[in-house]
């Protein structure tokens, strides 16, 4: 290829997002990704098309589902020649899918394709106790009756006890909330900027509600048509909640963190000439992405902290496009935690991490945080890890197209000392 062809972003669909045990909980990953890829292809009539691609994945998945992608594909009304890929980078999950598949539009070796992410807290899998498992493999492998009968003399009672899937940094074994108190006081974030924020981003969702600004985002599903953790929560309400992980010293809350979370979201990408061809709108353009990970481990209190990979991914990328942080028009950065969006704006205006960890001569700088997540984020839409990734790029996607021109600076921190990124752009 002689040139590279720009990505355009037709559009999105998700599923409202729910807190987990709740309205979803008989729901499944195969059930909540079908029926937003069945909303995507009615929203912009694609039944019987062939797509380059989908690329889908979930972070918390059965192994009835290690071909989910392809499944929930021949489910959606596609035709049934799309071929599909599971894809799974933690909190990134989504957001990678679509640099996966905006790369190969750009390169000319497909014309369309979908990027998406599912999860369910609430349909986590639990795994057999390890012992009783290899017992298990054993028996199937016995070959006479004697074989078998002395296999099962080894069962004992403490066989029963399930695996139960933990949220923790295997390396550490610290839940994502324990990894972000670190950090908090590391960066010497405030519990009230913390909430300060968390109210924001509940108040900023709830404007776009009230304008109807998912109407053309969301596909109603179980009954629900839209998300059920956003609140109008007085900011002094929230000040009285306790610490969630560090009960004595700690400033994250139940509030200001993300709740575990069900759901599902999807985008189309295409080429432009696919889109003019079908009459499809272009909203925006996924221009640059840069994926970055962090030494968290090793390094001990010398790291910055687990979440911390966009601090260096944001830079690396805008150092390709050639543009500052300032040159946005709006900023999505995923609130996992609400510290975890605080630690990585005062990374960008810290002179000694930029000048020593980034090798920069001058900090990044601030941003207007008018800018930053004008239609809500994760502590108010909540976080079904995968889903989060196209969720924001629909949503920036929209704001671009309505603001008429501009350029979107999109963030997520993952699991693993990880970080995806990714500009948007009329």
């Amino acid at each position: 290829m002689s040139t590279i062809r720009r990505v355009a972003i037709i559009g999105g669909n998700r599923i409202p997002f729910m807190r987990s045990n709740t309205a979803y909980s008989e729901a499944s990953n195969m059930d909540m990704l079908s029926a937003t890829l069945q909303g995507l292809v009615e929203r912009f009539n694609l039944h019987g098309e062939r797509l380059g691609e989908v690329a889908a994945g979930a972070v918390m998945k059965h192994s009835r589902d290690f071909n989910m992608a392809r499944e929930a594909t021949l489910n959606s009304g596609l035709s049934l020649e799309t071929p599909a890929y599971d894809v799974q980078q933690a909190c990134g999950t989504g957001l990678e899918a679509a640099i996966l598949v905006a790369n190969k539009i750009a390169l000319g070796q497909i014309d369309a394709g979908i990027a998406a992410g599912t999860d369910t807290a609430s349909d986590a899998p639990i795994a057999l106790n390890e012992k009783f498992r290899r017992m298990m493999l054993d028996l199937n492998k016995a070959k006479t009756a004697g074989e078998r009968l002395k296999i099962l003399l080894r069962f004992r009672p403490s066989f029963i006890v399930p695996a139960i899937p933990q949220n923790a940094e295997p390396r550490t074994g610290l839940s994502m909330g324990q990894h972000c108190e670190i950090m908090a006081k590391h960066w010497q974030i405030s519990r009230e900027a913390q909430d300060e924020l968390t109210w924001h981003s509940h108040q900023n969702l709830l404007a776009a509600y009230n304008e109807g600004f998912f109407d053309d985002l969301i596909s109603p599903f179980n009954g629900v048509a839209r998300d059920g953790i956003m609140r109008d929560t007085p900011l002094e309400k929230l000040a009285k909640l306790k610490p969630a992980f560090d009960k004595q010293n700690g400033t994250l809350t139940a509030a200001n963190s993300t709740t575990l979370t069900d759901g599902a979201a999807a985008v189309l990408l295409a080429s432009e000439e696919w889109a003019a061809a079908r009459n499809l709108p272009v909203l925006a353009y996924l221009s640059f992405s840069e994926v970055a990970a962090v030494d968290f481990y090793s390094q001990g209190e010398q790291s910055e902290g687990l979440l911390m990979a966009p601090a260096y991914a944001v830079p690396r990328m805008l150092k390709r496009a050639g543009i500052s942080l300032q040159d946005f028009d709006f900023y999505e950065i995923h609130e996992a935690f609400a510290a975890q969006a605080l630690c990585t704006l005062k990374a960008w205006e810290d002179a000694d991490f930029c000048q020593n960890k980034l090798g920069l001569e001058q900090p990044l700088g601030s941003i207007d945080r008018s800018k930053l997540n004008v239609k809500g984020s994760s502590v108010a839409t909540g976080h079904p890890f995968a889903a989060t990734g196209p969720r924001i790029i629909a949503t920036l996607a929209k704001i671009l197209e309505q603001n008429g021109k501009g350029r979107g600076l999109i963030s997520i921190c993952a699991a693993g000392g990880q970080g995806v990124t990714a500009i948007l752009e009329i």
